[in-house]
């Protein structure tokens, strides 16, 4: 259903585009660089792997203005945490203040507003040999490693994110756990920490930058009932509380999902809560909400002892006895399989704004396709131009309707390293002249999404 009379786009809504420091930057080892948890990954055969990405990191004046070319009110980018102290704790590294330092400037310079990623799936190796997130000194490390940031960005640095998608991390790693009956609580004590960190770090930039702004960056989106049987709504409802809610109740309404919880105590993965930290909790609360959004996902009841079949979708997190991914009928699917659901965009926005009141901005969101160079030099994406219209359009409508939602920040700027499938799947904008084996001259090419997302900038879209 399309709308032809919709309120406008607020004139200082912030049309953004989003990448990560280990996808984009490379010089994974210079300038005084530690090793994160990403340089250590062992890179599929084929796959591009992070040393070089995009070799944004000396490309970046060429990179920044041609966003500014492309009428960027935003830019999300991480801050590698190993770039700015090596070993996670301990000396600050000079080099790499100096280089974000410089980045943030040349962002400012073309009026554009860094949106800051504190935390983007690159912890240092030094804090994951120790137990990563599940050790609490962890918590502390990272409560300094924002202190560092704010000291030394803070001046200019206006809107921050804690730390991208933790809650599919947790995800990732509770199914096996729940399936070989191993250290399901460990993986939700983590969690907790997490949280604990993040409200902390909250509490700290509220101190020192009262003007500020800071909030999460879950990866989230509505899970629909496969049918209307009771058994399958009760199913969502789980999922939906497992997947979006525990992380955002525990954030945003210091508390935890009385579901989640239900679901954590039979199977003794309960974590413990210490006496002050529903206190903590509660000072630090994010002033929005981010979220990155690319799907939706569809479940049946899953009674135990039941065999899934196998053209179910496997890749869905399923817990025996709650829920299991199944596949939905009613969409078209990307080149790599993922669901385009752009009305599930918009239930998203609106499940969020309800449950939390929260301004909303979004993250990620985008098309990863198998690009090419034409003949005569240019990128024809119609694709994802059709597809980003789709989604605006959707969020324009959950604008009319009420939700408050105040930037969108697709993914991805550039083209960079996507983390499952390498350089060959791109989302950027701009496409960068590089193979999946780091060949060629890494030239930057605006491709028929560039132009399109400029003209859309430029009229604020008006559709």
């Amino acid at each position: 259903m399309y709308y032809k009379s919709l309120k406008p786009f607020p004139k200082d809504f912030f049309w953004g585009a989003s990448s990560s420091a280990f996808q984009i930057e490379g010089a994974w080892n210079v300038d005084g660089k530690g090793m994160s948890v990403r340089d250590m990954m062992p890179i599929p055969e084929g796959i591009a792997n992070i040393k070089v990405a995009s070799d944004h990191y000396h490309r970046y004046k060429e990179d920044i203005k041609l966003l500014g070319e492309m009428g960027l009110k935003m830019y999300r980018f991480s801050i590698a945490w190993t770039r700015i102290i090596p070993d996670g704790t301990g000396e600050i590294n000079p080099k790499g203040v100096e280089f974000y330092n410089n980045l943030i400037d040349e962002c400012l310079k073309y009026n554009i507003q860094p949106l800051v990623t504190i935390l983007h799936f690159d912890m240092p190796v030094s804090l994951e040999k120790n137990g990563g997130w599940k050790n609490p000194a962890t918590m502390d490390a990272y409560v300094n490693y924002c202190k560092v940031l704010f000291e030394n960005f803070g001046d200019r640095v206006k809107y921050w994110l804690t730390n991208n998608e933790y809650n599919l991390s947790v995800l990732f790693v509770a199914e096996q756990h729940f399936k070989d009956k191993n250290d399901a609580k460990g993986t939700f004590q983590g969690n907790h920490y997490c949280i604990l960190a993040q409200a902390k770090a909250i509490a700290l930039l509220h101190e020192m930058w009262p003007d500020a702004k800071i909030g999460p960056a879950p990866n989230i989106h509505y899970v629909y009932p496969a049918s209307c049987k009771p058994e399958d709504i009760i199913a969502a409802q789980d999922f939906n509380a497992f997947r979006n809610w525990l992380a955002l109740d525990l954030a945003c309404k210091a508390e935890y999902n009385r579901v989640t919880w239900s679901i954590l105590e039979k199977d003794n993965a309960l974590p413990d809560v210490a006496e002050g930290d529903i206190e903590i909790l509660e000072r630090g609360k994010p002033d929005f909400l981010a979220f990155n959004y690319y799907e939706t996902h569809t479940v049946e009841a899953y009674p135990e002892g039941k065999s899934i079949p196998q053209e179910k979708r496997p890749h869905v997190f399923k817990k025996e006895g709650y829920w299991y991914g199944v596949t939905n009928p009613n969409f078209e699917y990307t080149q790599f399989g993922w669901q385009i659901d752009e009305v599930g965009f918009r239930i998203t926005l609106r499940a969020l704004n309800e449950r939390y009141g929260l301004p909303l901005i979004v993250t990620e969101n985008g098309l990863g396709a198998y690009d090419r160079v034409e003949s005569d030099g240019s990128v024809q994406d119609d694709y994802r131009i059709e597809y980003l219209y789709r989604h605006i359009h959707q969020m324009h409508i959950a604008l009319d309707e009420g939700v408050n939602v105040f930037g969108y920040c697709p993914w991805s700027a550039i083209d960079l390293v996507s983390t499952h499938e390498g350089f060959n799947k791109r989302y950027g904008f701009i496409y960068v002249n590089r193979d999946e084996d780091g060949n060629h001259d890494y030239r930057r090419i605006p491709k028929k999404s560039f132009y399109w997302y400029r003209s859309l900038i430029k009229r604020n879209s008006e559709f």
